[in-house]
């Protein structure tokens, strides 16, 4: 569905120069410090598992369950070492007080909805902690929900994870959350009053609240497994809430064996999505593919729970976003055209047969449609960078001028209103939000004041490094425009590659200048796995193919030594996440070719994704252990159980959160054991735990600063 708002995945705020000196002087203390004390040993407790008749040794089992006696005390020992000795590095706390200075200097604006004449944004100001969520209206700003004045009880901080206003805009459902656990309750928010209504709701983590028309009420989606338990996330199901009602008693609308009609797995999501001037209902089944199966009904039967629901599309078709226009369904379809085309079918008999082809496909990937009154508009992906199209009511597919190669992080539009909204950046160019007219005019819309930051002395470079197989693999580098390319450099690459996602698009690097000004070449490599060229590159890097993200990222690093950018006593690779297969499978296939390696909130164990509660929803991409062949993967992206005792491993610094839902941290605490176990360089092997943050998503910009803080340290005393 074409969302009408869209949420920003956390752009970063700047960091000025630190001078060079900063890590050659901290080496000798640092390292000191390394020499003289050590991490706590994790106590091993070997289990033992056998797959299709080959058995698996696992030292650090009991790290699984949170409850053993040793765990917390062994996190802490991990922790309070890693704070000596990241606390002990040289203007560590210079660094910080940069850090700090420019983050706050910079407002970002994450959200944005316009309904009529009101224009809702969620942003975090200058100075601020955490986002808040505001209203324009005739000129003036005023604040609706403010998460730093809210307490929950236990929590350190509070975090506004999701919202939606109705298509009056006279409400706003919203979802907040505490120490970014994005385990979100529910509420409804009256917008003239700036109070919210009675009612709550529980477990709508990704509720993605869709209203009705009229404003009575909303679909969403909501949790039934119990937290921290690997059925958190299966069975979810849809649900209506009608306002001023006790939402104990909202109807389920759709759920696993509730419709004969509609049978889905256990890990699929139920979402009914709606679009003002429209009066249908989609009934969407998602996983972590991008494909979706499509349901639809009128919108009113749906919400009194009589919908008859008619398939558009099966998991086959390869739909991977629908937007309602009127009576009208746009299709962006993979199927026999994976850079992406759209098709068109009424939404009353909406057969694929008869489809209509709106927008041929071309040679860049379509990544995302969003109707307005004036015409669709096309999210495009050349390869990392953004363009814009736009299918005017009347005539062809038309390009929209960018001002510069950079990032869309984000289509808004009201298919009952013209023009659109999105957030647009660039390397060296903070992101704010950017309006465009029926007539295709760029302007500003004013709601992010530019931060102060000069970014003149840097330069960037976008190029290709030839793959083993021969396949070009984009990256970009930012860097100093005074930078000697001697080999010498400090360089840190950073790459993702999984769920055909295009991460790191060109998007300002705020706090990671902090590296540029040191003398460091900050890059990002586009492997496959992502979604750079599409789901030819995404299944390109999936499943049988996923070495080929590791290694896409071990011969990009390569292409550099040689380009004479870096070499490997300087070179560190990071990565988050997703990310953390790649830059793991890349540390134990390449030893030898880092310098230092940032493992953050990595999944490093997949093979163990049966105990944590999001593991099951990843089968789609990763591959499920009850079969031979997805056993055969998810081994292959294993990166704990390829680490290879007496084995010479560069510097690591891993981070985790305890409230993280997306990736136990159990990944990188057991990761953490065996390289501290198995490494023989000498080189620190350090563990970093936030005690009230979770996957990184609700941090505040304090945790975000302070994160930077270790990790340039960490990097700059490593590289130099």
């Amino acid at each position: 569905m074409a969302r009408r708002r869209w949420l920003m995945a956390g752009a970063a705020a700047g960091l000025g120069a630190i001078a060079a000196r900063t890590i050659a002087a901290g080496s000798v203390t640092a390292r000191a410090a390394t020499r003289s004390a050590g991490p706590p040993v994790a106590r091993i407790d070997t289990a033992h598992d056998t797959y299709f008749g080959e058995t698996l040794a696992d030292p650090y089992r009991w790290m699984e369950n949170d409850r053993d006696p040793g765990w917390l005390p062994w996190l802490k020992g991990q922790n309070d070492y890693t704070r000596s000795v990241l606390d002990r590095l040289p203007d560590r706390a210079t660094l910080l007080r940069r850090i700090e200075q420019l983050s706050g200097d910079q407002t970002l604006t994450a959200a944005v909805q316009r309904v009529g004449a009101r224009l809702f944004y969620e942003q975090r100001p200058a100075g601020a902690e955490t986002y808040r969520l505001c209203v324009r209206e005739a000129g003036h700003d005023r604040i609706l929900v403010d998460p730093s004045a809210i307490h929950i009880a236990g929590a350190g901080h509070v975090s506004l994870d999701w919202w939606g206003a109705s298509p009056d805009g006279r409400l706003v459902a919203y979802g907040l959350s505490p120490d970014g656990s994005e385990n979100s309750v529910a509420h409804v928010l009256d917008v003239a009053t700036g109070r919210d209504l009675p009612e709550t709701i529980p477990d709508t983590q990704g509720a993605d609240p869709q209203w009705l028309a009229d404003g009575s009420g909303f679909f969403y989606t909501q949790l039934t497994g119990r937290v921290d338990t690997p059925d958190r996330f299966l069975d979810a199901r849809a649900r209506f809430h009608r306002i001023g009602t006790d939402p104990a008693h909202d109807p389920i609308l759709m759920q696993r064996g509730l419709d004969a009609a509609v049978a889905f797995d256990r890990i699929q999501t139920p979402t009914v999505s709606t679009s003002p001037g429209s009066r249908w209902a989609l009934l969407t089944l998602t996983d972590i593919r991008p494909q979706q199966r499509l349901y639809i009904a009128p919108a009113l039967d749906a919400a009194a729970g009589r919908a008859h629901w008619v398939e558009v599309a099966g998991f086959d078709d390869e739909i991977v976003a629908a937007a309602l226009h009127g009576d009208e369904l746009l299709l962006l379809s993979n199927r026999d055209h994976p850079l992406g085309r759209v098709l068109s079918v009424p939404a009353a008999t909406p057969a694929l047969a008869g489809a209509t082809e709106r927008v041929a496909e071309t040679a860049q990937v379509i990544e995302a449609i969003a109707v307005a009154a004036d015409g669709l508009y096309l999210t495009m992906m050349d390869g990392g960078v953004a363009r814009l199209r736009k299918l005017p009511a009347r005539g062809g597919v038309i390009e929209i001028a960018l001002p510069f190669d950079g990032s869309i992080r984000g289509v808004a539009t009201d298919p009952r209103l013209p023009g659109a909204l999105f957030s647009y950046g660039g390397w060296l160019v903070p992101a704010e939000i950017w309006s465009v007219d029926a007539a295709g005019h760029l302007a500003p819309a004013g709601l992010s004041p530019k931060p102060t930051v000069d970014t003149g002395r840097y330069a960037t470079t976008r190029a290709f490094a030839t793959a083993r197989d021969g396949t070009r693999i984009p990256y970009a580098l930012i860097y100093r425009k005074d930078l000697r390319r001697d080999g010498s450099a400090p360089a840190f690459i950073q790459a993702y590659g999984s769920y055909g996602l295009t991460a790191y698009p060109p998007s300002f690097l705020g706090r990671m200048l902090a590296l540029v000004d040191a003398g460091c070449v900050v890059g990002f490599a586009y492997v496959r796995g992502g979604g750079a060229y599409g789901e030819p590159w995404h299944k390109a890097g999936q499943h049988a193919n996923k070495p080929n993200t590791w290694r896409d990222l071990i011969d990009v690093c390569e292409t550099l030594c040689r380009d004479r950018w870096t070499s490997p006593r300087h070179l560190a690779i990071g990565g988050r996440s997703a990310g953390g297969i790649t830059v793991g499978r890349a540390l134990t296939e390449r030893p030898d070719l880092f310098a230092a390696v940032i493992d953050g909130v990595g999944w490093s164990n997949p093979l163990r994704y049966v105990v944590e509660q999001n593991g099951y929803g990843e089968e789609p991409e990763w591959g499920a252990i009850s079969d031979p062949q997805g056993y055969r993967w998810l081994k292959a992206i294993d990166s704990y159980q390829h680490v290879v005792d007496h084995t010479a491993y560069p510097a690591v610094l891993l981070t985790t959160g305890v409230t993280d839902p997306r990736v136990a941290p159990f990944h990188v605490a057991k990761m953490a054991a065996r390289l501290q176990a198995a490494t023989s360089s000498g080189k620190p092997i350090l563990l970093r735990v936030d005690y009230d943050a979770g996957h990184g998503i609700g941090s505040t910009r304090g945790q975000q600063d302070r994160e930077a803080a270790d990790t340039y340290a960490f990097l700059l005393w490593q590289t130099r």
